[in-house]
């Protein structure tokens, strides 16, 4: 049935051949999948504009194994119009997906999330905070979903006054000293992330770091891409 058109977004694309590209694509009930856009950069082609990031798109494809073949594209939406900040933040979130989720495994909570991320991302001054959210349910979706209601060690609720040292792959330990090793956040930052809000830059702050290394335990050594063009695109500011 994938001759049908399917909802779906670019995360990447790269040069095959003389005239085509293949494109890494994210689809609501495929995943991620990639396809060979034939003829896509020829000079004939009337499609040229549809072959980036950030369009709501209706594909089509055929042929088996892991690399196919796009049959058709068609908008479904008018591009996400984002600049600056978010422009860079919308480049990390496919860097995200590319890196951290798997070819062909559907998670349509996931692809509806990285819908309306995009679209906030447009007019939301608190692009940390949807960033945070995003990583949370990446996390989620692909199987190291964070352990925030309860520290793990006692069973009892977070609490907002206490600090906790978050130990990965096990979850929250409540701590007296703060000058412990580790990665100390404070149980209001733990709320924060768990009911998506953030009321203060501390909070913020630490969820940012809290993310940042969970998610380096699953990347790797290899360094993100979007991240390192965000910090030459700020030094040249």
């Amino acid at each position: 049935m994938r001759n049908e058109l399917h909802s779906s977004f670019i995360l990447h694309r790269r040069p095959y051949r003389d005239t085509s590209l293949i494109i890494d694509l994210f689809t609501l009930e495929y995943g991620r999948i990639s396809l060979v856009a034939r003829g896509a950069r020829s000079k004939k082609t009337t499609l040229s504009g549809l072959y980036q990031s950030f369009i709501p798109l209706l594909v089509s494809w055929f042929g088996r194994g892991e690399l196919q073949t796009l049959q058709k594209i068609e908008p479904a939406g008018t591009a996400f119009n984002l600049t600056g900040k978010s422009l860079y933040s919308g480049f990390y979130i496919n860097e995200l997906i590319m890196r951290l989720v798997h070819r062909n495994d559907p998670h349509s909570v996931l692809f509806n999330n990285y819908f309306d991320t995009l679209k906030n991302l447009q007019t939301n001054l608190n692009v940390e905070a949807l960033l945070r959210n995003f990583e949370k349910c990446l996390l989620q979706e692909i199987g190291y979903g964070l352990l925030l209601e309860y520290d793990v060690n006692t069973g009892e609720k977070i609490d907002n006054k206490e600090h906790y040292l978050y130990q990965f792959e096990h979850g929250p330990v409540r701590v007296a000293d703060r000058k412990q090793t580790g990665m100390i956040v404070s149980g209001k930052t733990l709320n924060s992330i768990l009911n998506e809000r953030y009321d203060d830059a501390q909070s913020l702050a630490e969820a940012k770091q809290l993310m940042r290394r969970e998610i380096a335990n699953h990347l790797g050594n290899k360094p993100l891409k979007s991240r390192d063009l965000y910090i030459q695109q700020q030094n040249v500011l």
